[in-house]
């Protein structure tokens, strides 16, 4: 797929998911903007493990309105435009409800909300400002199977991700008329850094038989789906969220 003189922020980019997109991206010929919240060392080893030149780095705390409008205000700056966003970025704090008491509750709900919901929905708009100017733009957003199957140990996170579907629907239907597409995937357990730990317990080993093909997916197969849909994906697809999770979880 040639993405040659695309511009594209992925955010979240400096480990597992992220870093597995931006480097799709970086393959495919276009330029891409690598986002890190904390940690500029692993930002760096991302951009270093990509192909080709002119890739920036870009820090932003995603919960901060203003920080997300620097952000896009200097992708355009720097690269002239920006032709996809991909919403990547996430957290997953685990606060069953039944062990934890009101402040810690309350702690995970706004961090994960904040960071899951209101930082793409700040990104898309300020994205899309420049989008509409373009008559073109793909947004790809990364969402999940606990948006529809529940979290019990992170109410929030699903709930994150289930708002992350239905904005993305709506902004489908609205942008559409301007040649902005929006598009979903729907990942199962992936393995990265961040479940790691997870994925070495008992708890990983009925993660893994939960699945036929007895595996959790790889960062490089939620990447493929993302190429494609912020490139050779039909206009006609938005407002799709496709699932990505080895028929671990089908939706009727």
């Amino acid at each position: 797929m040639n993405l040659s003189n695309k511009v594209v922020l992925v955010t979240g980019a400096s480990s597992g998911i992220g870093r597995a997109i931006a480097r799709a991206f970086s393959e495919c010929g276009a330029r891409v903007i690598v986002h890190y919240r904390g940690d500029r060392q692993k930002a760096e080893e991302t951009l270093a493990s990509m192909a080709g030149g002119q890739h920036l780095i870009a820090q932003a705390d995603l919960i901060d309105p203003e920080d997300v409008k620097r952000l896009i205000d200097m992708v355009v700056r720097e690269a002239g435009r920006i032709d996809v966003l991909v919403n990547n970025a996430g957290v997953y704090d685990r606060h069953p409800i039944s062990r934890i008491g009101y402040q810690e509750w309350q702690e995970a709900w706004n961090l994960t909300i904040g960071t899951n919901l209101l930082g793409p929905a700040n990104l898309t708009f300020c994205a899309v400002e420049h989008m509409i100017k373009q008559m073109s733009g793909r947004i790809v957003n990364i969402s999940s199977r606990g948006a529809f199957r529940g979290e019990p140990l992170a109410p929030a996170y699903g709930a994150s991700k289930a708002g992350l579907n239905a904005m993305s629907q709506s902004l489908a239907k609205a942008l559409a008329p301007h040649n902005v597409f929006v598009f979903v995937v729907a990942p199962g357990f992936v393995e990265t850094e961040r479940v790691a730990r997870i994925l070495a317990s008992e708890e990983g080993e009925a993660i893994r038989r939960e699945n036929p093909f007895g595996r959790v997916a790889k960062p490089e197969e939620v990447a493929r789906v993302v190429i494609f849909l912020a490139s050779d994906a039909p206009d006609y697809m938005t407002g799709s969220i496709i699932d990505l999770n080895g028929a671990s979880y089908l939706r009727t």
